[in-house]
């Protein structure tokens, strides 16, 4: 999960530059009105609970969030969204896997197609590289001056399946079904939790070379900056002197 970490840290580090470009709550407020489909109720809809908490960890008004709930649960004007997952192969032969919302299909594939080939990626058919990952649920822990190492026994005793230790922070790896205990176990023990969501991680890793790693950066930035693009993950290994360059 190495690989993993090293783009999750690029993402976080950008992260303030998304929200600038005043995306992130449009699609935090998508994802929680889809997940608001399987009913209004976060106790009884764990999707929507951890939709809703993202929100809160990006600090978005309790009115915004409210307001995206009614819309998923037919209360409120909106669009009528529909999840879609893109798969092709970047630069170097990494898979590259889009997970979107969209109220205009053909929109969103023409945009997501024209992305790939403009950035030395080919999007492929339904199915090609799905299977190199696993859908996990990923905790991000600040380390703020604890011992990063006590923080991931911590959170193995939590149930935690692993633990990657980065800057500054402890990626925990759950599987989906233990994502929201292993974090209220993680808070109730004042661990400061940064994120928790579910992600997409691979099976196995592919190496890169430094120009297509770059090119793959550039790619997936792309991707990202879509409005119907919610997340884009890959499967491609990178060296630690590419991801602090990329983050500059």
């Amino acid at each position: 999960m190495s690989g993993h970490s090293k783009w999750a840290q690029i993402k976080r580090q950008k992260g303030a530059a998304d929200a600038k470009r005043g995306q992130l709550f449009t699609k935090l407020g998508r994802e929680i009105s889809v997940a608001a489909r399987e009913g209004a109720d976060p106790s009884a809809n764990s999707r929507l609970r951890i939709a809703i908490q993202r929100a809160r960890d990006a600090n978005m008004p309790l009115d915004t969030i409210e307001r995206a709930v009614k819309r998923g649960a037919g209360a409120g004007e909106g669009a009528n969204y529909q999840e879609i997952t893109y798969e092709g192969y970047g630069p170097g032969g990494a898979a590259v896997l889009v997970r979107a919302m969209t109220d205009n299909r053909n929109r969103a594939a023409a945009e997501v197609r024209s992305v790939f080939s403009r950035n030395g990626g080919n999007l492929g058919e339904s199915g090609c590289v799905s299977w190199l990952f696993d859908a996990k649920g990923v905790i991000t822990v600040e380390v703020d001056g604890n011992d990063p190492d006590d923080l991931a026994l911590r959170a193995i005793d939590a149930g935690a399946e692993d633990v990657q230790v980065g800057d500054g922070v402890v990626d925990v790896y759950t599987d989906l079904s233990s994502l929201e205990p292993v974090r209220e176990s993680l808070e109730r023990e004042d661990v400061a939790v940064a994120a928790a969501e579910m992600q997409m991680i691979p099976k196995t890793t592919v190496d890169l070379d430094d120009r297509s790693a770059e090119q793959l950066y550039r790619l997936i930035d792309k991707l990202e900056e879509l409005d119907d693009v919610q997340d884009v993950f890959t499967n491609s290994e990178i060296s630690d002197e590419v991801a602090a360059r990329l983050v500059g």
